[in-house]
């Protein structure tokens, strides 16, 4: 649970005093044109929250919240850092949505949930919260400085899909019908891999990282959903194995859920890691390891970053890569070379 300190708590009472926490209006400065989309009201974990006008100061605490409201044409003032210590936590493959603005104050939570003097400081008028897991005691704090956006029921923390991410985003700017013709061009982008690859639709596949053991990722985790967006099938077990989390470590007895048509590996280095993995004694005796039909990614580099972001912005690059190196995999050939660069 957060403590407010004496000094974020006189922040709070200026912020009240100036309208519960919107930025006070430059001087000199023409007023922004009335949005008819607003008030609007969304619901989520924790009841719901209203948005009475266009947010023109997000703060992203969501891992990658940046990546919808960059594609709806918003700079967030901070984001929060996730990995890949990309400059103010945005990836390659939506820098270009910055244009002249000026990098995002990059947040990082320290294990406590998100930093309150922090964000109390940067005085946002709305806070993006979905890629996240606040409890309802730092949904409240954060509630006092601004209209939270929280992660929606139905899903687990940090289990949101990516179109619905985007789409609760485009409803809290103003912009749901671009939010929906964004969703659908990155679902036809997936459509069409699957007509460019016809042998991964229908074979088996899981997401895995070498962490205690091995771990792996359960069917509501955005990457797991990559997968089965592109036609592949997760385990029919899966779930009743990780239980109801995103993901969990394996216990050797069920090293056969590893043994797939294909796996997705996350590593810390994508050059030398797959020897290791390869080795393990549990794996190396795998069909899916014999017959190499594994795909390493690196957790840092810009691929495998995007790999693990999952969204609207990360997936067209995600999916023009990732598709044939799963069609090599699949083909069970141990000679088909499998890229497994960062690139």
């Amino acid at each position: 649970m957060f403590r407010i300190t004496a000094a974020a708590a006189a922040l709070l009472l200026t912020l009240t005093a100036c309208g519960g926490g919107a930025a006070p209006q430059p001087q000199g400065q023409a007023a922004a044109p009335v949005n008819a989309a607003f008030p609007v009201t969304i619901s989520h974990k924790f009841g719901q929250t209203t948005v009475k006008s266009e947010p023109q100061r997000i703060l992203t605490v969501g891992l990658t919240d940046q990546d919808a409201v960059l594609a709806l044409g918003k700079v967030p003032v901070a984001t929060t850092e996730w990995f890949g210590g990309f400059p103010g936590a945005v990836g390659p493959w939506a820098k270009d949505r910055l244009g002249s603005a000026a990098l995002p104050v990059v947040l990082k939570d320290a294990g406590t949930g998100p930093p309150v003097e922090k964000i109390a400081a940067l005085r946002p008028d709305l806070i993006v919260a979905l890629y996240a897991g606040l409890t309802k005691e730092q949904y409240a704090t954060l509630s006092k400085f601004a209209p939270v956006l929280a992660q929606p029921a139905g899903f687990r923390d940090f289990g949101i899909p990516w179109q619905e991410q985007t789409k609760l985003v485009g409803t809290a700017l103003g912009k749901a019908a671009e939010a929906d013709r964004l969703v659908t061009d990155v679902a036809a982008k997936f459509a069409q891999a699957q007509r460019a690859h016809p042998a991964i639709v229908g074979k088996s596949a899981v997401v895995a990282t070498p962490y205690e053991g091995f771990f792996v990722y359960g069917s509501q985790d955005p990457r797991s959903r990559t997968l089965a967006s592109l036609g592949l099938k997760l385990p029919a077990d899966l779930d009743t194995v990780i239980g109801d989390k995103f993901g969990a470590s394996i216990s050797k007895e069920r090293g056969d859920l590893l043994d797939q048509d294909a796996i997705v590996w996350t590593v810390p280095d994508p050059v030398k890691d797959p020897a290791k993995v390869r080795a393990d004694a549990l794996y190396k005796d795998l069909k899916v390891a014999k017959e190499a039909r594994d795909v390493y990614l690196g957790e840092n580099d810009e691929f495998g970053a995007a790999f693990s972001q999952v969204t609207v912005l990360s997936l067209p690059y995600v999916i023009e890569r990732l598709a044939p190196r799963l069609a090599a995999a699949v083909d069970g050939d141990p000679a088909t070379e499998v890229e497994q660069s960062a690139s």
